[in-house]
């Protein structure tokens, strides 16, 4: 499958996700979940093809996890609506994948089959694929912190649940994406863990999330202020920043220019 065609998948998934969106706004439940589960089906197919055109997965470019993610957005919405109902989930998520599809299509990297020695273990793919799915549920868990601070609705307690049950989650494939990851480089380098700057804002935001969690542990044994509750909010939104930072953030920093052993190369 040639990339060019990325385009004809994009518009028919984006056009798909965004019928159910428009149905879950007007509570036509089956379509929801038929339109959505379609641009899903439309859209993976295309990464299949990637796959087998390059005969390797699409994890080695920022533009090829972007496709993941992209992915990986509707599906996280279409499962927090299914739980819990929310019209907006599917909203947003189309519109942020729709977002990750155009930087793809105005910015596209180099997609070939060259695939560096690091990157041809067996738990590279399992390792990238759960961060994204991780990504995608932390993504809307994050969302759901910026509704919870700009909404005027005096109890908001539910909510607070239903982020908790979405970082839990995220946090729990974080935990596994980390393990591969370690598996990986002991494979690919020797050891499982070598405090390079992806390893280190890797820990960072594990760490960051682990704070959450605890800290909202602590919370439910006593009475949740409105002023804590807030806290809570800004924590998970500063949580998301650190786990921008460790996404791509880091490729912009002196530290990791030539030094990390992240930084892939055709000699590695």
């Amino acid at each position: 499958m040639d990339w060019s065609y990325f385009i004809y998948f994009a518009i028919a998934s984006v056009l798909l996700w965004s019928m159910g969106a428009w149905a879950a706004w007007k509570d036509k439940t089956g379509m929801v979940y038929t339109t959505t589960v379609i641009g899903l089906l439309v859209f993976f197919s295309f990464i299949l093809s990637m796959w087998i055109s390059l005969e390797r997965p699409p994890l080695r470019t920022m533009g090829e996890t972007r496709l993941w993610y992209s992915f990986f957005l509707p599906l996280a919405g279409l499962v927090v609506y299914s739980r819990w109902r929310y019209k907006w989930i599917l909203s947003f998520s189309a519109i942020l994948s729709l977002v990750f599809i155009c930087v793809n299509l105005f910015k596209p990297e180099i997609h070939d089959k060259t695939l560096m020695p690091a990157l041809q273990s067996p738990w590279f793919a399992p390792h990238v694929i759960v961060y994204m799915f991780s990504y995608a549920v932390l993504g809307a868990a994050t969302v759901m912190a910026v509704y919870g601070l700009v909404s005027k609705k005096p109890q908001l307690s539910t909510l607070y649940s239903q982020i908790d049950n979405l970082v839990y989650v995220g946090l729990a494939f974080l935990s596994i994406g980390m393990l591969f990851g370690a598996l990986w480089a002991k494979e690919a380098w020797g050891h499982y863990w070598l405090w390079d700057p992806k390893e280190t804002w890797a820990a960072i935001t594990w760490l960051a999330y682990l704070i959450y969690v605890h800290y909202r542990q602590m919370q439910t044994a006593k009475s949740q202020e409105p002023s804590a509750n807030r806290l809570v909010l800004w924590m998970l939104i500063s949580s998301f920043v650190l786990l921008q930072m460790c996404w791509w953030g880091i490729n912009y920093l002196p530290s990791a220019q030539g030094s990390s052993v992240h930084t892939y190369s055709i000699s590695e």
